[in-house]
């Protein structure tokens, strides 16, 4: 009876670890990705909140989040160095079921969330549609406009470090798009996979300062009032999955997105459902 209590206790933490992992890698993955907001996908995996309550004070929450943070990290670190090349060679070939793969991931979350907000407190669903139809109309916008020709130096990347973090902070907003919209998405890849410090430096510089400077207000924003928050976020992934879904083609592919969307949402409830299940033991 000992042994058998001591290895479900052993094996617990190692499930619920192996889960942080997987949602790290994910959200590694599409950090980078045109499309895909990182906020976004840290709200869908339930590590937006804890992020913000570290960010905004470390020195109270770094210990309390560790058992989470850790492996978080660990996954996000190889799904942004050793994973994100595939995954761009599968946008590359078939960027519609990619698309089709992220959208599926984000919205398979939203049911859990609203769970969770209902659980909180009783707020109107007017919340969720109001910054639905306002978000939609700004990814629109986004996506429509113009591109800008713009020289990249390090201001410019200090701006795209700043960008990558308020897309943290603000779920639903694509810091990859924006940066594709104005021209600098390519230089600043490319300065990273050189290591180049002239990028890296004001890149790291600007995304810790929009990230530092922001993340209590959001964090005191959960606090308050978490339920219109889950609420507006889940308006906000609405949008952001509408967003990336693609025009599907009249060929194969036709078939298959479907099936790849299914294929994200079902994996995206399992993981909920099995985070749960880690979470009331």
């Amino acid at each position: 009876m000992t042994e058998l209590t001591i290895h479900k206790d052993q094996q617990m933490p190692f499930v619920s670890h192996l889960l942080y992992m997987i949602k790290g890698a994910i959200v590694g993955t599409g950090a980078i990705l045109p499309g895909i907001s990182g906020g976004v996908l840290c709200v869908a995996f339930g590590i937006y909140e804890p992020l913000m309550e570290i960010l905004s004070n470390p020195a109270k929450n770094l210990k309390k989040h560790r058992s989470m943070l850790v492996p978080f990290v660990l996954g996000w670190t190889a799904g942004f160095i050793l994973l994100a090349g595939a995954v761009e060679k599968f946008f590359e070939a078939a960027p519609v079921l990619a698309m089709m793969l992220f959208a599926g991931l984000i919205t398979g979350t939203i049911p859990q969330m609203l769970s969770d907000a209902e659980q909180e407190e009783k707020t109107s669903w007017s919340f969720l549609i109001l910054s639905f139809i306002g978000f939609t109309v700004l990814f629109r916008l986004l996506k429509t406009a113009a591109a800008v020709s713009i020289e990249p130096d390090i201001f410019w990347y200090f701006f795209c470090g700043a960008v990558w973090g308020l897309s943290l902070i603000i779920p639903g907003l694509s810091s990859s798009s924006l940066l594709i919209l104005l021209g600098l998405y390519q230089p600043m890849t490319a300065g990273i996979a050189a290591l180049d410090l002239s990028v890296l430096v004001p890149l790291g510089l600007g995304m810790a300062l929009t990230a530092l400077t922001l993340s209590r207000a959001a964090a005191a924003l959960f606090a308050a009032k978490r339920g219109m928050m889950l609420k507006i976020i889940c308006g906000i992934m609405l949008a952001s999955a509408l967003c990336i879904i693609p025009e599907l083609p009249a060929d194969l592919t036709l078939l298959y997105a479907p099936a790849v969307f299914a294929a994200g949402y079902g994996t995206a409830r399992c993981m909920d459902r099995k985070q749960n299940q880690q979470n009331c033991r």
